[in-house]
């Protein structure tokens, strides 16, 4: 099995070496890597950083968007490069732990599963110090409502729709079109993928959430509602 990491970029300088070199890292065997990486328009040293660390990494693809377009949109050009039979999208920001990847991969290679979400929220918040900010909660239970509301409309039970760790057949974005071009890419992705019939294994992972003065690019409210639109737009109206 072929397996392309995309992985999304834009001003992660501090983060992206030590991303790439977790990536490189992931050894599964019987599978192949493709890394994919998309410069969203950067305006700090991401791209040179990105330059300094691709030498290390085999089957390495790199792609800059000229100015920042989103990261539906970077996600975007990451499937159109991806040459696996199978793509999973990593952020490049570190809240999500590559060596995770793993847990995603095996039930796909053990059986007949062919769509797998990492879940951060099959679980209460443990109120540790990133977990107890007003921001990290009321992201929380937006998720929650979100996650519930994709279940209610799509008929099958999801904890964490809004998830970076979606891994799917390449196949089954073939021929998809995808129009998102910032967050909605996650709720377009899976009310897509429900409506084709496939359906969702959900595996629990670690995150290290991170706050907007350390990078943190979601806004809770505005790309809430858009996904709530979306949610719904695909339901009834797409």
């Amino acid at each position: 099995m072929k397996l392309s990491i995309i992985i999304p970029v834009f001003n992660e300088e501090k983060t992206i070496s030590e991303m790439l070199r977790k990536v490189n890292e992931i050894k599964i065997s019987g599978v192949e890597k493709q890394v994919i990486v998309i410069n969203d328009g950067s305006t700090d040293a991401t791209a040179s950083t990105i330059q300094n660390s691709k030498l290390k990494i085999q089957n390495f693809e790199y792609t800059e968007h000229s100015k920042n377009q989103g990261k539906g949109a970077a996600v975007r050009t990451g499937i159109k490069n991806a040459t696996g039979d199978y793509i999973i999208i990593q952020d490049a920001d570190l809240e999500y732990n590559p060596e995770d990847i793993r847990k995603l991969v095996m039930p796909v290679l053990e059986s007949a599963i062919k769509v797998v979400y990492g879940t951060r929220l099959k679980r209460l918040p443990n109120f540790s110090k990133e977990e107890r900010t007003p921001q990290f909660l009321l992201h929380y239970i937006g998720n929650k409502f979100l996650s519930l509301l994709t279940s209610i409309l799509y008929g099958q039970w999801i904890t964490d729709m809004e998830t970076c760790y979606k891994l799917f057949p390449k196949k089954a974005v073939e021929g998809m079109r995808l129009n998102a071009r910032r967050f909605e890419f996650e709720p377009e992705i899976t009310a897509k993928l429900l409506k084709k019939g496939y359906k969702i294994l959900e595996i629990p992972i670690s995150t290290k959430p991170r706050g907007y003065d350390e990078g943190k690019k979601l806004n809770t409210f505005r790309d809430g509602t858009i996904a709530l639109w979306n949610l719904l737009k695909y339901r009834f109206v797409e």
